[in-house]
């Protein structure tokens, strides 16, 4: 089972994360673009997720998954119950929602290991919030 910390410790890993407060919500952004947002609850983790992909995924696995709000499905978001992944969905699902907003150099540095956050864009994270 996935928790809220899960989520900080996988995302702030992440070349040019930063994890911002906003209005009693935990939101993870690469610049002004939110790709992750945890509930209030810290029980349900929003994330990017391609448009044309998530209806099948939430109908594959509806425990899992589900469709953001009627007012949010204009964006590339889909929500996860953290309770029903493990950590290791939970990073692939988390770095598949970065590499969506991450500009491409970035993502390649990371992958290539370069240095312990993907190369030295990592030395641009900023930890606000909390």
């Amino acid at each position: 089972m996935a928790t809220a910390e899960d989520v900080r410790r996988i995302a702030t890993g992440l070349p040019r994360t930063v994890e911002r407060l906003v209005r009693d919500q935990v939101k993870f952004n690469i610049g002004r673009i939110v790709y992750l947002a945890l509930s209030r609850d810290e029980q349900t983790l929003g994330f990017a997720f391609p448009k044309e992909e998530r209806a099948q995924l939430v109908a594959a696995e509806p425990a899992k998954f589900s469709l953001p709000a009627t007012g949010d499905l204009r964006y590339h978001w889909v929500h996860l119950r953290l309770s029903a992944v493990d950590v290791a969905e939970l990073r692939e699902l988390i770095t598949d929602g970065w590499r969506m907003v991450v500009p491409k150099s970035v993502a390649a540095a990371h992958d290539a290991g370069s240095g312990p956050r993907g190369g030295p864009e990592g030395a641009e994270l900023r930890h606000q919030g909390r």
